[in-house]
């Protein structure tokens, strides 16, 4: 029985716990709601040049849709998976006090990511006779190379305008970043449509677009860290401090890289398999509404997962494990109700979804037989997504790696195959085998999250971050 004592105690810290847990909503999503807008604005800019392209003709919407895919496969996704390492080192120094080390770590990864887009950009000159050999059309082929090479410029702009956003991110300053994308996305427009129309550069000018914007971006962001009171503690100076931390940065950026790019590149296999299928012209269609789909919606936890790394990273760096341990009960609470919505609207509007993308009726009644495999999609990369900004928070990439590799490869693509050769479920069964793979990919995530101990979390956190100081260095405080 329980004690007069206890009676008033677990009420009360209950009541305690439950005010930690509403002020810790509330600070999620105000970098997760902003971080959204900021995910979404950045990922229309290749979506309005396509739009424009598409009205010169059918091969310049070839040439740039194949272009777009492997420049984002072998450029920009490789960009985006090697710039969670600095999550991990930004965000645990800013809760650590060692607000020097910020402008360490940001200069060390945009060093790092420059130099990885050397090898890079001589695939992309080159992409021409890839394409050839793969048995493209030659001048689809001439198309996509040239598009590529003006798209260059952007990539060396993201390896300095990513490390710039996690800089920021790391710091909970979502609003320049949300201002920047804006301004950005409204002077894309225009200068899109003057490039490729009114100049009649086509789709050079798309790609040309693109790269302006992108160094524009950096400008704005790059003006705000120089003069702006809020990173007036976390000054940005390049020393010989910076290249000092490549090495630690590339131990985290690298594991970090491969549980990016296994995802995505498998969701690329995807649709190179469909072209194999009977119908490809059909198959192929469906399926990329349904990646259509399922890009547009992982914005949001793209950005919840973003918030995830910056809460988590903060606290440990701090050494809160309770906080950290909390925050993470936030985010994954924000997440179920979003996936919730989310795929219950989807389920109840499957039989008018794919008018939105298409005229044809076989198109149309395919995708509401898909509607139920795409809702599970959504639960299942919203769950991946916003723990994969758990493990980035808290420096555990090489685990998620491990697991992406084995949920895709060893189980997501196996199955697929089957599923839509083997059983000839076609563009439903190749759809089913990565639902499958993200359902492992999540469960055990999800699993390794819930069995984490958050103390040793803080503890290693503060020992990755303190390091010099216990090596007799002087403190970057």
């Amino acid at each position: 029985m329980r004690t007069a004592m206890e009676e008033v105690i677990l009420p009360e810290r209950e009541e305690r716990r439950w005010r930690c847990l509403m002020e810790e909503l509330r600070k999620v999503s105000h970098i997760a709601m902003p971080m959204v807008a900021v995910t979404i604005m950045q990922y229309l800019l290749q979506v309005v040049s396509v739009m424009m392209v598409g009205h010169l003709g059918q091969l310049s919407l070839s040439s740039v849709a194949i272009a777009t895919s492997l420049t984002n496969v072998t450029g920009f996704s490789l960009l985006s998976g090697l710039v969670g390492g600095l999550e991990t080192l930004c965000g645990q120094a800013y809760g650590a006090q060692q607000y020097r080390k910020l402008g360490n770590y940001t200069f060390s990864a945009i060093i790092s990511l420059i130099l990885t887009c050397f090898p890079v950009c001589v695939f992309w000159i080159f992409m021409d006779k890839l394409l050839i050999l793969m048995g493209q059309d030659h001048s689809i082929s001439a198309e996509a190379r040239k598009y590529s090479i003006w798209l260059i410029p952007a990539l060396f702009g993201g390896a300095i305008l990513k490390p710039l956003v996690r800089f920021l991110q790391s710091q909970s300053m979502i609003l320049p970043m949300l201002v920047s994308s804006f301004v950005v996305l409204c002077f894309h427009i225009p200068v899109s449509w003057a490039l490729i129309f009114k100049l009649e550069l086509g789709s050079t000018g798309a790609a040309v677009a693109i790269s302006l914007c992108t160094w524009v971006n950096i400008i704005l962001l790059g003006v705000y860290i120089k003069y702006s009171a809020g990173c007036k503690n976390t000054p940005m100076v390049l020393s010989k401090d910076s290249f000092l931390c490549i090495g630690e940065f590339f131990r985290l950026a690298v594991p970090s890289a491969v549980m990016v790019c296994l995802k995505w590149w498998s969701l690329e296999v995807l649709v190179l398999l469909s072209g194999l299928l009977p119908n490809s012209k059909l198959e192929t269609s469906v399926l990329s509404i349904c990646l259509t789909i399922s890009t547009l919606h992982f914005t949001v936890p793209y950005g919840i997962g973003a918030a995830a790394s910056t809460r988590v990273s903060n606290e440990l760096g701090a050494g809160n494990a309770k906080a950290a341990q909390m925050a993470v009960w936030a985010v994954m609470l924000i997440t179920v109700t979003e996936t919730t919505i989310v795929s219950l609207s989807l389920f109840c509007s499957r039989y008018v979804l794919g008018h939105a993308y298409s005229s044809e009726q076989q198109v149309v009644d395919y995708i509401a037989v898909m509607a139920p495999w795409i809702c599970l999609s959504v639960v299942t990369d919203s769950l991946q997504a916003v723990i994969s900004g758990i493990a980035r928070g808290s420096g555990w990439q090489h685990i998620g790696a491990y697991v992406n590799l084995g949920s895709f490869y060893l189980v997501g693509i196996p199955v697929a195959v089957s599923l839509g050769f083997v059983l000839h479920l076609r563009a439903k069964g190749l759809w089913i085998g990565i639902v499958v793979g993200s359902t492992v990919q999540s469960t055990t995530l999800s699993l390794i999250t819930g069995v984490t101990n958050w103390q040793k979390q803080a503890t290693k956190a503060r020992e990755r971050i303190l390091k010099e100081r216990s090596e007799g260095r002087p403190s970057s405080v």
